[in-house]
């Protein structure tokens, strides 16, 4: 399928993210099948030899992300996808990548876990897209969108940031993004040049030999090559940061949610809103850099907040920690597959409502004791 600028065309998430990645120049595509990604496959396999560029089925996981980092370290713009069980295997070439400042795109449609588990919805891989699932200190760059829309538009951002900075980029997504179906416009500009990286392994003839490696066996010299990806993730976090904010400047209780929480979430804000409650919504759109300022200036006003999250909790450690226990926060998540519906957080925010504090903020201790609770109370399996 050839898209137009300016041409809404309704697909689901995972062909928008394959057309997003051609869209932004993508000619290099490895993959292995893993539901509930394939159609990212499937699309690929048509779409590539139509521009012009290559597709690989790998014979695994592991392959495939050996690949990309062969296709990266020569300078063109690559791509993986998978999901689940598929990314845990995809961890250590995320590690070999971070670690050689390889510019590249890794999709995650999430599908619920541990181990197998089932191809339903799911945001429990949070913990490894942000905290880094593999070996050494090092980070990606995570954005999560929450349609279908911005799932082809952060695609699209994604393989121009993974260039800024040289370094990876994971679109973390779920099954119900990538399944559904929505209008979605490619209004950005089809990149048909790019321009040459001088680090990139192409050739040496007439110039000094480029190297790319994550090998450094004298002593100091990997001490200082961390503390240069340090310095590059802390200007990440100086420039990058992506949130939006829904109805936060008056609000008492401030939800927190990403993907496709956030679509529910939003809703639930316009239903409260209805019944007469002063109720937010902050969605972090990077993940990785987590958007921690917005969130200690949210903490200034409103009285407390509420995660929700398709896991048993992670995105809430990050939420604690950027709010520095001035209010308390509050959790509801379903695992295993399952789907906060509006009731369900409706019927949390109605629980949580006479908790929260009037006046002043709380003590640390208060707040880990209150969201100890509700992780126990209210994570349904």
């Amino acid at each position: 399928m050839k898209s137009s600028l300016h041409n809404k065309q309704l697909m689901t998430g995972n062909e928008a993210a394959a057309e997003a990645a051609i869209q932004a120049g993508c000619r290099f595509y490895y993959g292995y099948p893993i539901t509930p990604q394939n159609e990212i496959i499937n699309y690929m396999a048509t779409r590539m030899l139509q521009v012009g560029g290559t597709f690989i089925q790998a014979e695994s996981e592991i392959a495939a992300i050996n690949m990309l980092y062969g296709s990266a370290a020569a300078g063109a713009r690559a791509m993986t996808s998978s999901s689940g069980p598929g990314i845990s295997l995809k961890q250590e070439g995320l590690s070999y990548l971070a670690g050689s400042e390889l510019p590249c795109v890794i999709v995650n449609v999430q599908r619920g876990g541990p181990g197998l588990g089932d191809i339903s919805p799911s945001q429990s891989d949070y913990f490894q897209a942000v905290k880094g699932g593999g070996h050494g200190d090092y980070r990606l760059i995570v954005l999560a969108p929450s349609s279908v829309q911005e799932v082809a538009d952060l695609v699209y951002d994604g393989f121009d940031l993974a260039d800024k900075y040289r370094n990876p980029v994971m679109i973390l997504g779920d099954a119900q993004l990538g399944q559904m179906m929505e209008p979605v416009e490619f209004y950005k500009p089809a990149k048909t040049y790019l321009p040459p990286k001088k680090w990139a392994l192409s050739g040496a003839d007439g110039r000094p030999k480029n190297v790319v490696k994550s090998f450094y066996p004298v002593k100091g010299e990997l001490e200082r090559f961390n503390a240069h990806l340090q310095r590059k993730y802390r200007r990440i976090e100086e420039t990058e940061i992506r949130y939006e904010e829904i109805n936060t400047k008056e609000a008492d209780i401030i939800l927190v949610a990403y993907g496709t929480c956030a679509r529910i979430s939003n809703e639930v804000v316009k239903r409260t809103s209805e019944m007469g409650h002063r109720v937010g919504l902050m969605r972090p759109v990077t993940l990785w850099p987590f958007p921690k300022e917005a969130l200690q200036r949210l903490s200034r006003k409103a009285k407390a907040f509420l995660v929700i999250e398709m896991s048993a909790g992670q995105m809430v450690e990050d939420v604690k920690l950027s709010i520095l226990g001035r209010r308390p926060v509050f959790f509801y998540g379903r695992t295993g597959g399952g789907v906060p519906s509006t009731k369900d957080i409706i019927n949390k925010i109605l629980e949580v409502l006479p908790k929260i504090v009037k006046t002043g903020p709380v003590k640390m201790t208060e707040t880990l004791n209150v969201e100890t609770q509700n992780v126990k109370q209210n994570v349904n399996t």
